[in-house]
């Protein structure tokens, strides 16, 4: 009882901070003192490489972090390919020990898991031969059990903060844009906020004009190769390939490249990401630093969120032009809000009748949000919006619309889809919510979801809304973290 009641305080004290440099040495702290350990060390898994690196240690010989392992190679490395601890008890007498500590005489590695991936691995070594029997090892396999989680909450609360530090900058420019009429002026403030976020030698903002790109913008502290709006002819690099692909184009040695290929004097290496909106290819946004292999694929996932809120800023910005300030963007999640939705849905009903195609929405809402708002308070409850809002820009199209209809429900607009199709889409959305794990909430959140198509449920902008607002009424009815339809449309899913 005594060790339960030690294994249940170390999970706590480990589940109790999203902090990942204090989790870390909180994990470590565990070990030495709960489990008298003389050397602990946490490695995490650099994917990118295949290698194992230290992130954190206690009682190592000097310079003995800098050491690292591979998948298979050494007590770590094995835990991570065979994905269970693996133990030394006499690490003289073991070929697979990599010394890190003179004194350690016998060694157990643990890997820690998230959803049957390896992400790192807890190594354990005493200075006793022999010193992890059949329980202790339990022990501290269930430990890492819950220090996995503790890591990975840790993890990806870092991540949100940095992604909600960079969204809320680009926001800014985003909001901005539908108060700013001067289109160079929000330019130069997307160039201005991102350099600044992401801490990039320079940055350059290229659209589309009559087949040509022309430099609207750019900020850092690089020499322009170029004049202010010189032109580039798309079907030329550096942007041809861009623009066929629709693809970022990550470049890592410059060096040798003539200048009219290189953009600006300094630049070594460079991340060309397209500018794309409703399907449309606006420009091209590019990231230069004086440093080669500077952009790792690791970092596109976030840079291409950027890039798409920039599109969207950039979109914003024309819409302002038509509609003399016009307010687009809801201020909490950055997505689109209900008066967007208002026009959008008039714009794509209009299209539908005249090229005959076919479109549909989907109403969806955040189970029992006013008790998770209860319970863990607004501003957790304002996060959820945000990562919701998120996780449906992510899983949706390009061409596709998401909108904050209002409080805690969404509504999406799928442009050229049938009903069947918009069934799949709205269930992919409740599924990526549902698995999605929310920092600070310990349980599920999940939603509703009714789905409307025209020409199915109607014909008319309140025909659809009161079709999908009737269903999604229906969905909580019958038991919430569901999508439903109407019949026709499930019949017609239950055929293909």
């Amino acid at each position: 009882m005594e060790k339960i009641a030690v294994l249940y305080d170390a999970g706590q004290a480990v589940l109790s901070t999203f902090d990942l440099d204090e989790v870390l040495q909180r994990i470590l702290g565990i070990a030495r003192y709960y489990f008298h350990l003389p050397h602990a060390a946490i490695l995490l898994l650099d994917r990118e490489s295949g290698q194992l690196r230290v992130r954190s240690q206690i009682g190592w010989d000097e310079g003995a972090d800098k050491i690292s392992f591979v998948i298979g190679h050494g007590l770590p490395g094995e835990a991570v390919s065979k994905k269970q601890p693996i133990y030394a008890p006499d690490v003289s007498k073991d070929a697979r020990y990599i010394c890190t500590a003179r004194s350690t005489r016998s060694q157990l590695a643990i890997p820690l898991m998230g959803r049957d991936e390896v992400v790192g691995v807890l190594d354990c070594q005493s200075d006793r031969l022999d010193h992890f029997d059949r329980e202790t090892v339990h022990l501290l396999t269930l430990f890492s059990t819950q220090a996995s989680i503790a890591l990975q909450n840790a993890r990806l609360y870092t991540l949100e903060r940095k992604r909600a530090r960079q969204l809320e900058a680009i926001n800014i420019v985003a909001q901005q844009s539908t108060a700013v009429m001067d289109l160079e002026d929000l330019l130069a403030r997307v160039c201005s906020v991102i350099q600044h976020a992401f801490q990039v030698s320079h940055v350059s903002l290229f659209l589309r004009e009559e087949g040509d790109l022309v430099m609207r913008a750019n900020e850092g502290s690089l020499t322009p190769c170029i004049p202010p709006s010189g032109r580039f002819p798309s079907d030329c690099e550096p942007f041809s390939r861009i623009l066929a692909t629709g693809g970022t184009v990550i470049e890592k040695d410059l060096s040798a490249s003539p200048d009219s290929v290189k953009l600006f004097h300094e630049s070594v290496s460079r991340m060309s990401i397209p500018l794309i909106s409703f399907g449309q290819t606006l420009g091209v946004l590019t990231l230069h630093s004086t440093e080669p292999d500077t952009f790792r694929e690791g970092e596109l996932q976030s840079l291409e969120s950027v890039a798409d809120i920039c599109a969207s800023s950039i979109q914003n910005a024309h819409y302002v032009e038509r509609v003399k300030q016009l307010a687009y963007l809801d201020g909490l999640t950055g997505i689109f809000n209900r008066r967007f939705f208002e026009l959008r849905i008039q714009e794509e009903l209009e299209r539908c009748r005249r090229f005959g195609c076919g479109m549909a929405i989907v109403m969806a809402d955040i189970d029992q949000f006013k008790r998770l708002n209860d319970e863990f308070g607004h501003l957790l409850g304002d996060e959820v919006l945000r990562q919701v809002s998120s996780l449906f820009h992510q899983q949706l199209r390009k061409i596709d619309v998401v909108c904050r209809f209002g409080g805690e429900e969404f509504a999406v607009i799928l442009s050229q889809t049938s009903a069947v199709h918009a069934l799949t889409v709205a269930e992919k959305l409740r599924r990526s919510v549902e698995l999605w794990q929310f920092p600070g909430v310990p349980r599920s959140v999940t939603i509703s979801a009714g789905v409307a198509a025209f020409p199915d449920h109607g014909a008319t902008r309140d025909d659809l809304v009161r079709a999908a607002d009737m269903s999604l009424y229906m969905a909580k009815q019958q038991g919430r973290n569901r999508i439903c339809v109407s019949d026709a449309v499930r019949k017609a899913a239950g055929a293909k």
